[in-house]
């Protein structure tokens, strides 16, 4: 699937605990058109078991799931069709 934009959408979500950063991932996964990218930025260390669980199960796709030794927790995640 092609990306229709180029612009990327920032869910910083530092600081927060959860559930938040996902609730948040999925807020602006609701607002955006199919095919964007989304760049998610959390610390909570139950974002990196809660955010690829929850894109299983739907049509957007993880691309990409970074993890600093600060613990800093990074996804590039690409909104699917419907």
């Amino acid at each position: 699937m092609a990306c229709k934009t180029s612009e990327v959408q920032l869910v910083d979500a530092t600081g927060l605990r959860c559930p938040l950063p996902l609730l948040r991932t999925k807020q602006t996964l609701n607002a955006v058109e199919a095919g964007q990218l989304l760049e998610v930025l959390a610390t909570d260390p139950g974002s990196l078991r809660d955010i690829p669980a929850f894109i299983g199960m739907t049509s957007h796709q993880l691309l990409e799931q970074t993890e600093t030794t600060s613990g800093h927790y990074r996804f590039l995640i690409q909104k699917g069709e419907g």
